[in-house]
């Protein structure tokens, strides 16, 4: 038996990363896993890797048109969620001084605005007894230059999560925060590369990122979503689970 058997799930941001692997997991675990991501060919590639339990709902979560969609597409399919894992996200190397409105918009549309608006649809489905799980970052706590607009969607996702497990605790539904470190992924890597050569972070260098002296993997993420999504965790909301090396803890 797996942990979330016959629990119908939702992962944001699934076409790679930690979305595909938290998707993965939750499937190996035996739920049926509705991925949604805003590129078609790669999330179809990553519902193939899942197999049968995965569902491809390509959509961007930042366009309630396409959350629309998305959700009345889980509806017709069997009419509830146990699990909303809310992970699409996005970061931008943007210093202070030199922040754009389009940099601004874009990170805080998908990040926070696609957080909200993705919960607040999932609202009707939820299931008595389901897991909804945020997923912030260790850069809300740990600054790093260039990464403030980035950081600051981040600890709102913190602040969403301690009032929503408020609000919705009359309905027996949890809501977490989980706070991944660096994490060995190609937005990763993406992201290291837009950084001036003298600022760069680098997983080439792992003891400078965290004091594990790696980066973490994926599924090591996806494993502490499955806690927060299955039964060893109903009696926690509100709470921040911090995956992250030990760099926002020492």
């Amino acid at each position: 038996m797996g942990q979330l058997d016959d629990k119908i799930a939702l992962v944001t941001g699934a076409s790679s990363g930690i979305g595909l692997a938290i998707a993965r997991r939750f499937a190996a675990e035996g739920a049926t896993v509705h991925l949604t991501g805003r590129r078609k060919a790669e999330l179809d590639a990553a519902a193939a890797q899942i197999g049968p339990r995965g569902i491809a709902v390509p959509g961007d979560t930042s366009d309630l048109d396409d959350l629309d969609r998305l959700f009345a597409g889980i509806a017709d399919r069997g009419g509830r969620l146990d699990v909303v894992v809310a992970n699409a996200g996005v970061a931008d190397y943007a210093p202070l001084g030199a922040v754009t409105e389009e940099e601004y918009d874009h990170m805080t549309s998908i990040n926070l605005k696609g957080t909200v608006f993705t919960v607040q649809k999932a609202l009707p489905l939820l299931a008595a007894g389901a897991s909804v799980i945020l997923l912030s970052s260790s850069s809300a706590l740990r600054a790093t230059p260039g990464l403030s607009v980035y950081a600051a969607t981040k600890a709102a996702i913190r602040s969403l999560a301690r009032t929503w497990a408020a609000e919705l605790a009359g309905r027996g539904i949890r809501v977490n925060a989980l706070t991944p470190g660096p994490v060995g992924t190609p937005g990763l890597e993406d992201l290291f590369a837009t950084f001036p050569d003298d600022e760069r972070p680098t997983t080439a260098d792992p003891a400078s990122l965290t004091p594990l002296g790696r980066a973490g993997h994926p599924d090591e993420i996806a494993a502490s979503a499955l806690y927060l999504a299955g039964g060893q965790s109903t009696f926690t909301t509100g709470a921040e689970l911090f995956v992250d090396g030990g760099v926002t803890q020492l």
